[in-house]
């Protein structure tokens, strides 16, 4: 899968597309450590319309320093992209990515 930009959080919304997609995000400085090493990635998520997840996430969590970027290309089904990817995220590191509060943005 590819993925296009970063974009800081506060101004995703804006630059990425109300398309189906899948949305990474990550942290714009340090790591986070899980239990097979550290990665700055702190959420994978698949949704219908992705500058609305995008919003949403923007208003729960403002001034964030986190930064987002979208797949890029067709993705017909989101939300099984996303799960491989979190999948995959587990296999390499032991768990997947978590931020409390975040689990039900996704849209499914």
């Amino acid at each position: 899968m590819k993925f296009g930009p970063w974009y800081p959080l506060s101004e995703a919304a804006h630059r990425l597309p109300a398309t189906p997609g899948v949305l990474q995000v990550r942290l714009r400085e340090g790591l986070v450590r899980y239990p097979r090493g550290k990665s700055a990635m702190i959420h994978y998520a698949g949704a219908a319309d992705l500058s609305g997840l995008v919003a949403r996430l923007a208003a729960r969590h403002p001034g964030a320093p986190w930064l987002c970027r979208a797949s890029v290309g067709p993705c017909p089904d989101p939300t099984a992209a996303a799960a491989g990817l979190l999948a995959d995220f587990d296999e390499r590191f032991g768990s997947c990515p978590k931020v409390p509060g975040l689990e039900d943005m996704a849209e499914r």
